[in-house]
């Protein structure tokens, strides 16, 4: 029989066995203080028109405007209603994402713009090599006329030295 609880101690499951612990508060408990004792707890949400302390509805979003005006609310700060914290955050997140916009489109023009200095320079080193391989050809098609007409050679037709049976 001691055994089980050893074990239950073990895995951390000895809470049902030893020691109970109580639950914290409630928020409606804190009624009767003020806003910075009831936003002590993350859970709470203070009126300041009814001056009470009830459990936030979690549930919805925002506390429905019959338990609360939004800008009688306050959750988290004393000083700060639900409208400003509202029109915060969404100020706040249009930004970010006006920000994370602006940057992938700079990304983007930047990449474009490299790729397409990129591509040119490649494109005149190209245009380089092929006018060099142009002259080359060129100087090559001199010598070897020249080398033709020195030995009698003609480029009028292939077979004209078969023709002359010198």
């Amino acid at each position: 029989m001691s055994f089980i609880p050893l074990v239950l101690l073990l895995f951390g499951l000895s809470s049902t066995m030893a020691q109970t612990t109580a639950p914290p508060p409630s928020c409606e408990s804190k009624n009767s203080t003020s806003c910075q004792e009831c936003l002590s707890d993350v859970n709470c949400l203070w009126c300041i028109q009814t001056k009470k302390c009830m459990t936030y509805p979690a549930k919805t979003i925002l506390p429905p405007q019959s338990l609360c005006p939004l800008n009688e609310a306050r959750w988290g700060l004393c000083s700060m209603n639900f409208q400003i914290l509202i029109i915060t955050l969404s100020v706040a997140g249009a930004l970010l994402i006006i920000g994370i916009l602006v940057c992938i489109c700079c990304c983007c023009k930047c990449e474009n713009i490299g790729s397409a200095r990129f591509e040119n320079r490649m494109n005149r080193q190209t245009d380089k090599m092929k006018t060099k391989q142009e002259e080359r050809k060129a100087e090559l098609k001199i010598r070897h006329d020249e080398i033709r007409q020195k030995y009698g050679l003609s480029r009028a037709s292939p077979y004209a030295r078969f023709e002359n049976p010198n």
